[in-house]
């Protein structure tokens, strides 16, 4: 990723940082789009499909109000109602 090179038109030296960069789905990595961002250039890669279901299978949870928002005052009632709805899903 450090090779990449803008060609400009007319005189100067290449530019490092492009605005956009446009890859395949062999590019679609975590790491790949965290480098991206940090350097502040947007990506237009397509993700696989297992990102995706390993996204919304982690984020799962996260579906049930109770336990997004947290509305549990003690760690043992959180759990409990996180393994509840655990069990839910699974069965």
């Amino acid at each position: 990723m450090d090779a990449i090179r803008v060609p400009r038109i007319g005189p100067g030296r290449p530019r490092i940082r492009p605005d956009h960069v446009i890859g395949d789905k062999g590019y679609s990595s975590k790491a790949i789009r965290s480098w991206l961002r940090r350097r502040g250039i947007t990506p237009t890669i397509p993700e696989r499909s297992d990102q995706v279901r390993n996204r919304t299978r982690r984020n799962r949870l996260k579906q049930w109000r109770g336990i997004a928002t947290r509305y549990d005052k003690t760690a043992q009632s959180y759990q409990a109602a996180v393994t509840l709805a655990s069990l839910l899903m699974w069965a």
